[in-house]
């Protein structure tokens, strides 16, 4: 990680007060003093400022359940931030590990650790997401096994020259259904449906991986260890990137 992360995890420094320390001089990594903030290092080297040891403090990872108009962002935008009404210290150092859209709701696994988000959202690990969608035309009973035929061979978006990887369609209603990817294309869900001539009026994630989302509308909880280790442990075919 960077270095100025590293004193801010190590410490109560804000990331300007951690970055005047060192362009002062007052960090050394490996007994070498560094002037630049931007210097990647390791949980393993030894890092002081002021020839006190830093120890970073443990990794976090979170599932949220993001309630629609807010943002996958540490500052409020055009919406307020996920985070806003969260009582959690130092919300600033998380960050999530595969967005959803302002209106879309449901999961979001939000976290301190860049490695392992990284395995999620890398677009070569096709981890898996569960989606409920609310579509503004029905589907008729005609219509359902062509339908999941499509989306199971993969379906042309706009702008897009190959198509999407295999996806899984269950139809739970005329009007609702749960869609399976394991690609992040832009606003994919939404590209997929309007690709089918419908268009995604309600967006509801419910799983990432082998996490289901078990917590109230604008609650959280930390993960448990099993459900941290299971995206670190999965083979690459398993994990994906965003796709809403």
């Amino acid at each position: 990680m960077r270095l100025d992360k590293f004193v801010c995890k190590s410490t109560n420094l804000s990331r300007v007060q951690a970055v005047e320390f060192i362009r002062a001089g007052h960090v050394v990594v490996n007994d070498i003093t560094v002037l630049v903030e931007s210097t990647q290092v390791h949980e393993n080297n030894a890092i002081t400022l002021n020839a006190q040891l830093l120890i970073p403090r443990a990794f976090r990872y979170l599932m949220i359940h993001k309630p629609a108009n807010t943002i996958c962002s540490n500052v409020d935008e055009a919406y307020p931030s996920l985070f806003g009404a969260l009582d959690l210290e130092r919300s600033d150092e998380l960050h999530v590990a595969g967005r959803l859209d302002a209106d879309t709701t449901g999961l979001v696994l939000a976290t301190d650790d860049g490695r392992w988000s990284f395995d999620i959202i890398h677009p070569k690990n096709h981890c898996k997401k569960v989606y409920r969608v609310g579509l503004s035309k029905t589907i008729e009973q005609a219509q359902i096994i062509e339908l999941t035929l499509r989306f199971t061979a993969g379906l042309q978006l706009q702008g897009e020259a190959q198509l999407t990887r295999p996806a899984q369609l269950k139809i739970l209603s005329p009007k609702e259904v749960l869609l399976t990817i394991s690609e992040g294309k832009f606003h994919q869900v939404k590209r997929m449906f309007a690709s089918i001539g419908n268009r995604v009026v309600r967006l509801h994630r419910e799983k990432i991986g082998e996490v289901a989302l078990d917590v109230g509308l604008g609650a959280w909880r930390y993960l448990t260890a099993a459900e941290v280790e299971s995206f670190k442990s999965k083979p690459q075919s398993t994990l994906s990137q965003e796709g809403q």
